[in-house]
């Protein structure tokens, strides 16, 4: 299999995400925010692969960054969705090769993956207070016990969970991230979608 071929290209390349994650280059950042390595990485391999091989690349990376940083959010399922649905793009439409479009995809797969953390983090807020609330209902002023007690810590001290995080600190982390993202995509992901299409044609002519 061509995948296999490419094995150690695969994990050399993925394992680089997780290194700049935990050491993104200061000049690299955009009001200390750095960009989306997972997305620069995942949108050209999966282009070049197809949607299985996207959606298994971005479950082995969501695993691999959670491991990084162990919590109730997952990057697990953004990334499976991205990795799915720019593979299915790259087999269904024709080659994207233009910068405008690959900019564009990791823009919009940047928020995307940033919404479903959100998404997580709000499901997570809400079964945290119902279950506060069961533990108060039938107690003398339990809803006005459960609107001083608040949140858990543990759900605090997430970025983005509540609404007043996200028009404030939160919206500027998004903000910028997407665009440093965005920015980047041309050139790296350009180079990487030529590097993976032509490690697969050497694989396909050595193969006939």
């Amino acid at each position: 299999m061509a995948l296999l071929s490419r094995q150690p290209w695969l994990v050399a390349t993925g394992l680089l995400v997780p290194l700049f994650t935990l050491a993104s280059p200061g000049w690299l950042k955009l009001a200390g925010v750095p960009p989306a390595w997972a997305v620069l990485w995942l949108l050209p391999w999966a282009l070049s692969e197809g949607r299985r091989a996207g959606s298994a690349a971005g479950l082995g990376l969501g695993l691999l960054l959670d491991a990084l940083h162990p919590g109730p959010a997952s990057l697990v399922p953004g990334l499976v969705l991205l990795g799915w649905w720019w593979g299915r793009m790259g087999r269904k439409a024709p080659p994207i090769q233009r910068s405008f479009s690959l900019g564009l995809l990791a823009l919009v797969g940047t928020a995307l993956l940033n919404l479903s953390l959100i998404l997580q983090w709000a499901l997570l807020s809400w079964r945290e207070a119902a279950a506060l609330l069961g533990r108060v209902e039938g107690l003398a002023g339990g809803a006005e016990a459960l609107r001083q007690a608040g949140p858990q810590a543990s759900l605090l001290a997430l970025p983005l969970w509540r609404w007043q995080d996200l028009s404030s600190v939160g919206l500027q982390v998004l903000l910028a991230q997407t665009l440093l993202t965005a920015l980047l995509a041309p050139m790296l992901c350009s180079l990487q979608l030529l590097f993976w299409r032509q490690v697969g044609a050497g694989w396909r002519g050595s193969s006939v």
